[in-house]
């Protein structure tokens, strides 16, 4: 990429140099980013070992040029920066439980999106079970936020009716709810 560019010390050529460097930052810290990220399951020490890469590329400048293949230098010095942090972490008992931690974190975090992702399926399950009318007070009501009242003078029906048809939605939902999440989650 840059084989024919050669330091000279002058400003020009630093300029030069400057720009090269930022052009392979653009280049290449996404995808360096995700092997690291890849490698450590750590958004920080992702971030950490890009920064690493990039001053060590910077503090090679003066022999930048001599680097034939600049991706496959890149993706080589990640890999020995996160071997390396893997190295100290497996001799630092604290670094280890940190590691551990993080990665019960995410693990965790993905459990719980994945939660949440079921059990709002199954609400939508209960909901679209319910007779149209009762569906339709329902999301009035929960979705866009319409008390009794607005929800009566919408439909032209009385507010009694409103009150007792919510009610009945509601509880139509949660039992729903509760057999299908005993049935889903039983098995974990």
């Amino acid at each position: 990429m840059s084989k024919n560019f050669q330091y000279t010390g002058s400003i020009y050529d630093e300029n030069a140099l400057e720009q090269f460097f930022v052009e392979v930052f653009k280049t290449h810290e996404h995808r360096l980013y995700a092997l690291a990220l890849k490698l450590t399951k750590s958004d920080q020490l992702a971030k950490d070992t890009v920064q690493d890469v990039f001053l060590k590329l910077w503090e090679h400048r003066l022999v930048i040029y001599n680097i034939e293949n600049m991706e496959a230098w890149l993706y080589r010095v990640t890999q020995n920066k996160v071997l390396d942090f893997l190295r100290k972490a497996a001799a630092d008992d604290r670094l280890k439980e940190a590691i551990w931690k993080n990665l019960s974190e995410i693990l965790n975090d993905t459990e719980t999106l994945v939660a949440a992702r079921e059990y709002n399926q199954i609400i939508q399950k209960a909901i679209d079970r319910l007779p149209p009318q009762r569906k339709l007070i329902y999301r009035l009501n929960k979705e866009a936020g319409l008390n009794y009242q607005e929800i009566a003078n919408e439909l032209s029906i009385s507010k009694h009716t409103v009150k007792n048809q919510l009610f009945n939605a509601i509880h139509s939902v949660r039992t729903f709810i509760a057999k299908s999440v005993k049935t889903v989650f039983f098995f974990f």
